[in-house]
């Protein structure tokens, strides 16, 4: 564990006293003002020694393959438009802009796992749209982001693509509140806006990709919305892709939590959110 700048300043002056070297207690003395400075340096290149292995660390995480980091790692590198070196699995981006480069990085969030009862990856995938709102890739994106697994994936191995659009979260809530700060339609007496509406999105936007949702702390993002005094989801339910018809399924209940089968939530109707005054 690091030491903190104190902690070296006191370790300097313990050195300096077994060598007779006093130090004056006084925050003003040279001398003291001196082992602030050398317990800063050494603080500061201790630090730069941390991030420098963190990131050697990282660094060796991400490129070892097989591994499901090492997948990931690759399905974010992916640039639409471009082909790889022959025989590598790299770009050739020395022409191309950052802008470029960055652009063509069409892979937002990623998430890779082993299915659980047989050899096999599944990849889920999403990118943004102009609104900075999570969505599937465009086919012929997803064309290309196939052929560009087949080339750098280890021979042999089974990968499962998922790119869906949203699985859909039903709420029949029960929002008790305080009416002197929010009306009766659940909106915000002063801006017109609807914070429970507002704070659903935000904590749903606020997940991990392929995160789990968990009811009760999305109830405590609720409770600190102002004038919500009780929040109470009576039922909550999702539906998700299915890949044989591609259509939505029937919803199902979520009991406590739930991990979205695309990767990712999308809440259409807020209609089944019912306000009663408290008190």
């Amino acid at each position: 564990m690091a030491k903190t700048i104190e902690q070296w300043q006191q370790l300097i002056i313990d050195q300096l006293a077994a060598n007779n070297i006093q130090v004056s207690g006084s925050r003003t003395s040279i001398r003291r003002l001196w082992t602030y400075v050398f317990a800063y340096c050494t603080w500061a290149l201790e630090q730069l020694f941390d991030l420098h292995k963190q990131d050697v660390t990282d660094q060796i995480a991400n490129m070892k393959p097989h591994s499901l980091r090492w997948y990931r790692t690759k399905s974010m590198l992916f640039q639409f438009g471009y082909a790889l070196i022959e025989d590598t699995d790299q770009y050739d981006n020395t022409l191309l802009t950052p802008e470029q480069i960055e652009a063509s990085k069409i892979i937002k969030y990623c998430a890779v796992n082993e299915a659980a009862n047989e050899s096999r990856l599944i990849i889920k995938i999403a990118t943004e749209d102009n609104n900075g709102v999570l969505a599937p890739i465009e086919e012929n994106e997803l064309v290309s982001f196939k052929q560009y697994l087949a080339d750098v994936k280890d021979a042999g191995n089974t990968i499962t693509i998922t790119n869906y659009l949203p699985d859909i979260l039903d709420l029949e809530t029960i929002i008790y509140y305080d009416p002197l700060l929010i009306a009766a339609d659940g909106t915000n007496i002063l801006d017109g806006l609807k914070p429970v509406d507002i704070a659903i999105n935000k904590h749903l936007k606020e997940l991990p990709f392929n995160g789990v949702l968990i009811l009760a702390s999305l109830v405590d993002s609720l409770q600190n919305v102002p004038g919500v005094e009780i929040p109470h989801i009576v039922k909550a339910s999702s539906s998700w892709i299915n890949p044989t018809t591609g259509g939505y399924g029937a919803p199902q209940v979520i009991g406590v939590y739930k991990i979205p089968e695309s990767g990712y939530f999308k809440v259409t109707d807020f209609s089944k959110i019912t306000y009663v005054p408290y008190g």
